[in-house]
């Protein structure tokens, strides 16, 4: 073979490797939802928090948390736990700090008796949820 074709052939490799790699490293961010249905059932959830219904507040939060971590299953993000897809899907939110904040304030909640939550914190949490579904394209 000729030199020159050889060198081809390697380039060829290299660049498909490249490509092979790239591929691994971005995962599934082109998935695509049933976005209907997420914006379907967030409404759903969304309209049942209730002001006059403090129940509503807690109930609509762990609803919220849910979707999104159904969501990020779909997409195929790794991890046991909502906690550990949220550690790997960091650099896919917008706000990661606030996403993390709501989802503690859903574990108080699952985990606590005697906790209060307010209508203010409910749907700060809620619009939180949201743009968290928005930036992954589910809503």
């Amino acid at each position: 073979m000729d030199g020159g074709v050889v060198t081809f052939i390697i380039a060829i490799l290299i660049v498909a490797v490249l490509v092979f790699v790239a591929i691994l490293l971005t995962g599934k961010r082109g998935y695509h939802f049933n976005v209907e249905q997420y914006q379907a059932k967030f409404l759903e959830i969304e309209n049942g928090l209730k002001q006059e219904n403090p129940a509503s507040f807690m109930t609509t939060i762990i609803n919220c948390d849910k979707l999104l971590d159904k969501a990020m299953v779909e997409m195929g993000i790794p991890g046991k736990t909502m906690g550990d897809r949220l550690k790997k899907a960091g650099g896919r939110f917008s706000n990661l700090n606030a996403v993390w904040r709501a989802h503690k304030l859903r574990n108080v909640i699952a985990h606590e008796s005697d906790i209060e939550i307010s209508y203010k914190q409910a749907m700060n949490a809620v619009s939180v949820y949201k743009q968290a579904l928005k930036d992954l394209g589910a809503v």
